[in-house]
């Protein structure tokens, strides 16, 4: 996430957050913002499968143009990103992410922050995640578990990392729709 934001606060466009007040926005520094983040969204097996190391046009020029097709992937996802998203909110939401953790006021104790947790809890985690680790995954889990809180847990085998919950993965469906048909209305 730093790295990203260092791609916004260094873009000569972003003017301490104020570049509305100039007429425009940090484009550049969103642009590679993006690149950096998708390629943590996916896993190497993903790309690899997706892209390999496929050239745009069958044969190498060795320019510092897109050639390969990740590099265009990866550009056209920053350019589209670049033409939505708020510069200031992605530099917010990233620093809200990296400050996240519900132990911390809790003696940097996950169990002692979820002791007085009620709710029952489902917790997915996916094997090529590396944003959200199957291992933090558990570590909710054995806190949950140690406060005697109903916990259901799957770590679901799947090749597209991060994204994998946005896809349509059959196993992780079957999991969250075995999860909701058991609740009472």
């Amino acid at each position: 996430n730093e790295v990203a934001r260092q791609a916004i606060l260094s873009d000569p466009d972003f003017h301490g957050g104020n570049f509305y007040e100039h007429g425009v926005v940090p484009a550049r520094g969103l642009k590679l913002a993006r690149m950096i983040g998708h390629i943590t969204y996916l896993s190497d097996d993903s790309m690899g499968e997706k892209f390999g190391r496929s050239l745009r046009h069958g044969k190498a020029v060795y320019s510092y143009d897109v050639e390969f097709e990740i590099e265009s992937y990866l550009r056209y996802q920053g350019d589209k990103f670049a033409g939505y998203f708020d510069a200031n909110t992605y530099l917010l939401t990233t620093k809200a992410l990296d400050y996240y953790d519900p132990a911390f006021a809790h003696g940097c104790k996950l169990t002692t922050a979820l002791a007085g947790a009620s709710a029952d809890f489902l917790v997915v985690s996916f094997t090529t995640d590396w944003r959200f680790s199957p291992a933090r995954s558990r570590e909710i889990v054995y806190a949950l578990l140690h406060n005697r809180r109903n916990v259901s847990y799957a770590e679901i085998d799947c090749q597209a990392g991060h994204d994998s919950f946005l896809l349509d993965e059959p196993h992780y469906h079957a999991v969250l729709t075995a999860w909701f048909d058991r609740i009472k209305v």
